[in-house]
Formats: C-alpha cells, sequence, structure tokens
C-alpha cells in the first residue's frame, strides 16, 4: 500500500524542510519537493509539521508495585501512547530475586502476547539478582534484543539493589555493549526519614516530599556515575528531577564519561505546591523523585537546551486514585509511587518548550525522539524521518488548542495531573509504520498492530529486519 503526505513541514532533529513524503507498507520509501506517483491515500499536511514518531524509553505496563499493578496494560498504554503521538516504548520485565533473566524476560513476552499492543514495544531488563551465575544469561538479553538494564539505588528492602550488583551489572553492560539504567536515589536514608516521619505521626501524602530530598538523589548520581565510571560503562540516569543531580551529569560530561539523563514532564511542568493540596489529593503526584521546589525546573530547561540531559520520557506508572492510591490512606509510604504521563508528552514539551522558546523544534524533536532511539538502538528504524525508515510519523499542528483532562484521555488511570491546562498544538494524525493509529486525538488503529523491536546495542544502528513476531491474540 502506498501513502502519500503532502505539503508538510519536516522536522527532525538536524533538518527543517517543506517536502512531500511517499511510504510504501511500512517504510518511507522517498522524500521530495513534489511527487506525480499513484498512491492509495494522500494525506495533506499543509500548515503542519511531520515529526518522527516519538519514542518514550521509560514506561510502566502491567508493572507490579506495592501490591498491587499498574493499570494501563500493553493494550491501553500503547493506546495512551498513541493518543500523545508516540509510535514507539519500551517497558521494563522486573526480575524477582532468585529469578533468571531469561525466565523474567519470557514471563514478560507472556504479557505482551495476552495484550493487543498498538504501537511498538520494547524491553528494557530490571535487574535484582545477579547470582548464581545469572551474568551467564547476558549474551542471550542480547540476542533476544534487549540490551540494557535498569537497577533501583531505592526501595530498601524490594527493589533495591546493593552496590556490588549495580557494579557487576555496569561491568556486564561493558563487556556485552549494554546501557544501563540507574533509579538514583540513596535508599538507605530515604529508608530511616521515612520511618522517623511515620514515628512522629507524619502520615499525610505531603511526607513523600519531605522524606526524598533533592540532596539524596544528587548523592546517588554521583555514586552511579562513580560506580559506573570504574566499570567503564555507559550510565543512564532515569527521571533526573534536581538541579545538583544535575550538575554531576554535566561535569561527568564535561570530563569525557558516557553519562546520560533523563528528566520527565512532571518535574518540567509540577512543583511541590502540589503537596500542600486539601485532604488526600496531594496522592496524586506521590510519583518518584518526587516534584522539587520550581527553580529547579530552570536548571532543567537550561539542561535540555544544551544537552546536559538528552531526553525526555514520562515514567508512565499509573495508579488509579480511588482505590490504588488510597491504599496508603493513612500511610504515606503504602500509596503506590507513580502517575501517568505516555498521553501529554509531546503537548506539554511543545507548549512550554518551543512555543515558551526554551528550546527549538529541532531539540524538541531530538530528545523525544532521535536520541532515545539512538541510546537504546533504535536507529534509524525509529526516531527520523528519512529514506529506509519506518514510517513512524505524527502530522501535528501547532496552533490547535486543546484542554488536558481525564475526560479526553485514553489511559485507564482516573485522573490527569494536568487537569484544565490548556495547551497551544497537537497531532492530527499519527502512524506506525505506515498504519494510521490515530486521528485527531482518537486512536483508531487496530489492535495487534504493535510489534516486540529487538534493540540494537546501545548507540547501535538498527538495521535490516527490525521485528520479532507480530503480537497475535486468538478472538
Amino acid at each position: 500500500m502506498r501513502k502519500l503526505i503532502t505539503g508538510g513541514r519536516i522536522i527532525t532533529a538536524v533538518d527543517d524542510y517543506v517536502a512531500d513524503v511517499l511510504i510504501e507498507d511500512e517504510t518511507v520509501v522517498a522524500i521530495a519537493s513534489r511527487f506525480d506517483v499513484e498512491v492509495d491515500e494522500v494525506i495533506d499536511a499543509s500548515g503542519q509539521y511531520v515529526l518522527p514518531g516519538g519514542v518514550d524509553p521509560h514506561v510502566h505496563f502491567r508493572m507490579p508495585f506495592a501490591g498491587t499493578e499498574t493499570v494501563d496494560d500493553f493494550t491501553s498504554g500503547t493506546a495512551a501512547a498513541v493518543r500523545g503521538g508516540t509510535t514507539t516504548v519500551i517497558d521494563f520485565p522486573l526480575q524477582s530475586r532468585g529469578t533468571g533473566l531469561i525466565e523474567t524476560l519470557d514471563r514478560w513476552h507472556g504479557l505482551l502476547g495476552q495484550d493487543q499492543p498498538m504501537i511498538d514495544v520494547g524491553f528494557h531488563m530490571i535487574v535484582s539478582d545477579l547470582s548464581n551465575g545469572k551474568l551467564d544469561e547476558v549474551p542471550r538479553l542480547v540476542d533476544e534484543g534487549v540490551t540494557s538494564f535498569k537497577l533501583f539505588m531505592a526501595y530498601k528492602d524490594s527493589l533495591m539493589a546493593d552496590d556490588s550488583t549495580i557494579f557487576e551489572a555496569f561491568c556486564a553492560s561493558a563487556d556485552h555493549g549494554l546501557l544501563t539504567m540507574m533509579h538514583a536515589e540513596n535508599g538507605g536514608v530515604i529508608d530511616v526519614l521515612v520511618r522517623r516521619a511515620l514515628a512522629a505521626g507524619r502520615t499525610s501524602p505531603k511526607y513523600h516530599e519531605a522524606t526524598r530530598p533533592a540532596k539524596a538523589e544528587a548523592e546517588a548520581v554521583h555514586s552511579a556515575i562513580a560506580i559506573a565510571e570504574m566499570a567503564g560503562a555507559p550510565v543512564y540516569i532515569v527521571h533526573l528531577s534536581a538541579e545538583e543531580s544535575l550538575r554531576h551529569v554535566a561535569q561527568a560530561r564535561a570530563n569525557g564519561i558516557a553519562a546520560y539523563a533523563e528528566t520527565c514532564p512532571q518535574y518540567l511542568f509540577l512543583d511541590n505546591s502540589v503537596y500542600d493540596l486539601p485532604d488526600f489529593e496531594a496522592a496524586k503526584y506521590v510519583f518518584t523523585p518526587p516534584a522539587r521546589a520550581k527553580h529547579h525546573q530552570d536548571a532543567l530547561w537550561r539542561g535540555l537546551a544544551f544537552d546536559d540531559l538528552a531526553v525526555v520520557s514520562t515514567d508512565h506508572c499509573p495508579f488509579c486514585f480511588a482505590d490504588q492510591k488510597r491504599m496508603g490512606i493513612d500511610d504515606f509510604s503504602k500509596i503506590p509511587n507513580g502517575g501517568p504521563g505516555v498521553e501529554a508528552r509531546l503537548q506539554l514539551v511543545h507548549d512550554g518548550g518551543v512555543r515558551a522558546g526554551r528550546i527549538t523544534l529541532n531539540r524538541m524533536v531530538d530528545v523525544l525522539s532521535t536520541t532515545p532511539a539512538k541510546l537504546f538502538g533504535l536507529f534509524p528504524k525509529k526516531g527520523t524521518v528519512a529514506v529506509g525508515s519506518d514510517a513512524d510519523l505524527v502530522i501535528f499542528d501547532p496552533n490547535k488548542r486543546e484542554t488536558l483532562s481525564v475526560e479526553s484521555q485514553v489511559s485507564k488511570v482516573d485522573y490527569s495531573n494536568y487537569e484544565g491546562r490548556e495547551v497551544v498544538g497537537s497531532p492530527t494524525w499519527v502512524i506506525s509504520r505506515g498504519a494510521t493509529v490515530g486521528r485527531n486525538g482518537k486512536v483508531v488503529g487496530a489492535p495487534g498492530h504493535g510489534r516486540f523491536i529487538k534493540r540494537a546495542q546501545h548507540l547501535q544502528p538498527l538495521t535490516g529486519k527490525v521485528v520479532d513476531t507480530v503480537i497475535r491474540v486468538q478472538p
């Protein structure tokens, strides 16, 4: 099937020009000022941007946590991603202690196969235990296209990995071309602060912020970078939220260390005033790290503008307010940590970043699509508009106004962290491997269109056949 996008302003991380894009089946086959060919469908993109589909390298669908599970599965979560102009996500199989890495991966393939993803999905591997020969499974992980680890320095007695496990993971990353992602907070300090707060009767959601100070993040970021440097491995700091943490990353990069970091919209657009909301409303903003004092936002935007921050992900980790968040009604430490976000990323960054003059259009594409595709072994099949790339495209109307609200969102979660915020700029078409999956805020694609992607190693190009199997579910 041939599809032609005409008259759009093509924006990549480095380009900005008006041209037509010819799609054949799943691939961009030609870009030119004008085509005179027979096609099955013509899309007029005049006056709009043609962007590469968003790549969100940090989502949690079906994630078990704190005695419950994130409310979005691989069907609803990827549909929410479509709504927001994202055409590729990377999720996290979570290794339980004592369980093998391949056994964990097989379990998550089973979960993915039970659902019907709307867009392409890759996997990282959350590691908690590398004892008893589990390191020997790493080459198999690479063969399976899982080329990144994630480890936690927080959540003592559950997800938290000790320093020896972290160091071993970095060494394996160096040996096998993986990128290791670090949740960087000092879990030991936080554990003491939480216990002291609860003993003093401080049980409301506002104490989530008070017990996870920016210094605890900054110390852990510094430690993670130092351990990675000792192992000779690259490091990627997830959901960086604080100015001092960013200084550690910037200094490491200036010293030639392969250190990368992402931030998320919740740290760019929300501040710690949300924890002053009455009753239990602040529980909606119990994500980790917490929202920070407002002055951190300016530092994060500067980090994005000058490449000390490489990526804006979402850490989409949704728990419903009506029941799941209320598990911590009498104890803030029992509120499941996480919030929604996969749906609003592009609109927020365009409105609050590009339109506000904080970053350029090219930089927006870079942090939302191109750089995550490069870092996680998806480029150039994903993350750009180029001949030979997957036809993952977003046609974006920069002047279309929309009010963000739970009433119009696709995610199963029962609230929006940006309720009532007006944004300017919205996707009008979302195309995944040549198929229209989103149209004017509606998800119109076929469930099951999404595929599992085997990713290349860190910073290596993804070429040739990029999919493993189509996820098929019996009706």
